[in-house]
């Protein structure tokens, strides 16, 4: 008889040990998709455009670094090298392209500014284009960047060849340097005519 009830007392103690454990490993397991939940939801936030909100998905800072080097090397040679006939814009480009780039940038500007080369764009009224190809970057956040240079004047259009090469470096966001990134160590590697067509006169 007594053994029986010392059995009795074993089992509902038993079983009261393994109804805990079960109650604490299953409010470990809601805990843990509520905490997961809840920070899913904090990446959504919503945006008002014209009054109208805008659904939108937080990202880590580092998961579009790459596409944001991209962009940081590609708008500063869009602004280094995009010169049309018009002193003000001239300016107005060069001194965003500064924010961007470390001294080696103000010294090549210098150089050409120096030669006369932005004198003679407006005394030729030449337009300087440039059209992307392709930008390559390694795991040291080295990049070598191509691009084809457009040179028109009145009478003639010049194509060359513009390869450059840099370092990147972080620095603060700002509202100059959206990217948080500043181009050093920054040279022309090859600057080279390609095609020069005359135009056709009528």
């Amino acid at each position: 008889m007594i053994n029986k009830i010392e059995n009795k007392i074993k089992l509902a103690f038993a079983i009261s040990i393994g109804s805990f454990l079960t109650a604490l490993i299953m409010v470990g397991i809601v805990c843990f998709f509520a905490y997961s939940l809840i920070n899913e939801q904090r990446k959504k936030l919503y945006v008002i455009d014209h009054n109208v909100p805008l659904l939108v998905q937080q990202t880590e800072l580092g998961a579009n670094r790459g596409v944001e080097m991209e962009s940081h090397v590609n708008m500063f040679h869009l602004l280094f090298f995009t010169l049309p006939p018009d002193d003000a814009y001239i300016k107005n480009n060069l001194t965003k392209a500064m924010y961007l780039v470390d001294e080696t940038g103000l010294a090549q500007y210098n150089n050409l500014k120096e030669k006369g080369y932005y004198n003679s764009i407006l005394a030729s009224s030449a337009l300087l284009t440039i059209q992307t190809d392709s930008i390559i970057l390694d795991n040291n956040r080295h990049f070598k960047y191509y691009a084809k240079q457009r040179v028109e004047r009145e009478t003639s259009i010049l194509k060359r060849i513009l390869v450059t090469e840099g370092d990147l470096q972080d620095v603060p966001r700002t509202v100059n340097n959206p990217h948080g990134l500043l181009i050093k160590n920054w040279k022309t590697v090859v600057n080279k005519d390609l095609e020069h067509e005359q135009k056709k006169s009528f």
